[in-house]
């Protein structure tokens, strides 16, 4: 934003030939709710409302709202709250990662469209918080991140149980009759104790850590849960600051900078959080140009231990981080990683944030850098004949003696030939076996759903198998563990060589090598690609799905829009030292 850029209710007038009559129509229509002069002559702070009643996640979106327009008037400026999607992840058919980018345009055509000077995003739920960057990061606005926050935790038969973990640990027991019908009814009603996001290191409080840490949400605010107190002050501290930014004009694209994705990877990582988050990271840069250096990320990942006990990598939940100490209480750990000089929405440099913060005292959920969670990274990325533009393995939630593999590939072609077989008694599978799913990919599903965490076939379960290694192109929740390699890029669907694989073939996985190999010759796969290249995909004729098909990048661009991302790239991220 320039000085001279139009302020207030000046910016952004509708175009009608006559900018004042089109500033005298705006002011008549908004008077009639009730505003006055004054209040019209103050920044406007637009609040992005993204209350759903099939978004529990957000479900005390009504109370922040409140808190930052009592923070906005505190301030001298005027609140305004506006709607747009809201996507939860267990009510978005067939996966709310198809509808990211619809919700990063609506926010980014929202900034541009209303008269707003700053603008605070009220994101919680997985993809919601990276769509609002996404589009504010379009948009070029000033904005500053509100998460919802975590729900609190709930109790079963005296054990602490949360989302979603604990609910894909009690399936995986029901799965494998070691509870029954009762119980996992039971518990069905104990694992989500409030509104809020889940309570553990899933995306959403990965995103949550990694907004704090790149400057874009202020410092403290990543961990409070949903319904307690601190989230209601750190939202009338979140609409004071907006106004803040707005008469600053202090825009997006100054505080995320290469120095704010560093940071934010490293916290990432650190974190042990959601791989989901090295794919929206990924697409939140490429809209300011910065591509995704996998290679870098990898070595950071070597450099950067596990140090918050957190599951699905730990034990604890996010209350209880938030009780340690917070986003804050990692970032002094790991002080020494961070590029301090970024600065924040506070106006301030992250290590000037950081000096400020509060002291450490005595806990068991950050770990010192001398006592880590997991010494070799949360996150490793693999290369080899089976994914040429790299793969991911969230190694810390991984089986140890698993991450060195040789085994059969048992194939299947896709979700619905998963869901037809993966419980069938004559599955030819056995644990030292690799399972392979395709085509659940961006393109091949579309909207690469979370179904890389492919359930432990059920003759293995009842067996006692925990574990078995598990390859696909799509994504898993970060809530989820295993040894599950993830993103196989390029995808089956465009042709990838996940799709040359057959049941029978051996492949062999190895972490330390950072490699994935289908042991298989030349030869035959390029025998296979021919077969390959004649089959006819089912792909949609219309609407958002076709838009979705023909313009989505892969996971190492972030399952972005190829129209949506910077017109240049101007450089990589994170940064090689």
């Amino acid at each position: 934003m320039h000085d001279d850029t139009p302020t207030g209710l000046r910016s952004n007038l509708t175009s009608y030939g006559d900018p004042e009559f089109a500033l005298f129509l705006r002011k008549a229509f908004i008077k009639g709710a009730g505003y006055g002069d004054d209040a019209l002559d103050r920044p406007v702070i637009g609040i992005v409302d993204t209350e759903s009643g099939f978004n529990p996640c957000h479900g005390n979106v009504p109370q922040l709202i409140t808190a930052i327009e009592r923070g906005v008037m505190l301030a001298g400026g005027l609140p305004i709250s506006f709607p747009t999607i809201s996507v939860h992840e267990s009510f978005a058919h067939p996966t709310s990662m198809l509808l990211r980018n619809l919700m990063s345009m609506d926010t980014e055509e929202m900034l541009k469209a209303l008269p707003v000077d700053a603008v605070v995003l009220i994101g919680g739920c997985d993809k919601t918080v990276p769509a609002q960057l996404m589009g504010a990061a379009s948009a070029g606005k000033p904005a500053i991140q509100l998460v919802t926050g975590s729900m609190l935790t709930g109790s079963h038969r005296g054990r602490t149980v949360g989302a979603c973990t604990d609910c894909r640990f009690f399936w995986g027991r029901y799965r494998a009759d070691e509870i029954d019908a009762d119980e996992i009814a039971e518990v069905n009603g104990r694992l989500v104790g409030s509104v809020g996001t889940c309570s553990v290191a899933g995306t959403a409080s990965t995103m949550a850590a990694v907004s704090e840490a790149m400057g874009i949400a202020l410092p403290g605010s990543a961990s409070p849960p949903a319904v307690t107190a601190d989230r209601m002050r750190i939202a009338e501290a979140t609409g004071t600051r907006a106004v803040g930014l707005a008469r600053e004009r202090l825009t997006i694209d100054q505080i995320l900078t290469p120095a704010a994705f560093d940071n934010a990877f490293r916290v990432l990582l650190a974190l042990g959080g959601s791989t989901n988050a090295l794919v929206h990271l990924a697409a939140v840069a490429g809209r300011l140009g910065y591509a995704l250096d996998l290679e870098a990320f990898d070595q950071m990942g070597r450099e950067t231990p596990v140090l918050v006990d957190l599951k699905p990598s730990g034990s604890h939940y996010m209350e209880d981080l938030h009780r340690a100490g917070g986003v804050q209480r990692l970032m002094l750990e790991i002080r020494d990683q961070l590029n301090l000089e970024a600065l924040t929405v506070t106006g301030r440099t992250l290590g000037e944030e950081l000096a400020d913060a509060p002291a450490p005292f005595p806990q068991e959920v950050v770990r010192p850098l001398a006592d880590p969670v997991h010494r070799g990274g949360s996150i490793a990325v693999l290369r080899g004949n089976l994914a040429p533009a790299g793969a991911i393995i969230k190694q810390s939630a991984a089986s140890p003696a698993l991450l060195e593999h040789r085994g059969r590939a048992v194939v299947f072609e896709d979700a619905a030939d998963l869901a037809e077989r993966i419980d069938r008694d004559d599955l030819d599978v056995e644990a030292e076996d690799v399972l392979v799913l395709r085509n659940i990919g961006p393109v091949g599903y579309p909207g690469m759903p979370e179904a890389g965490y492919i359930p432990i076939p059920r003759k293995l379960a009842r067996a006692g198998v925990k574990d078995v290694v598990r390859i696909s192109d799509g994504r898993m929740s970060g809530t989820a563990a295993g040894t599950i390699v993830l993103h196989a890029s390029p995808e089956a669907a465009v042709g990838g060589p996940l799709a040359l694989v057959r049941t029978g073939d051996t492949i062999a996985l190895s972490v330390s090598g950072r490699s994935l190999e289908l042991e298989v010759g030349e030869e035959e796969l390029v025998a296979r690609a021919a077969e390959v290249a004649d089959r006819v995909r089912d792909v949609p004729q219309r609407g958002y799905a076709k838009l979705y098909v023909d313009e989505v990048t892969q996971a190492e661009e972030g399952c972005d829009f190829r129209f949506l991302q910077g017109n240049e790239v101007v450089g990589s991220v994170p940064r090689r030292h």
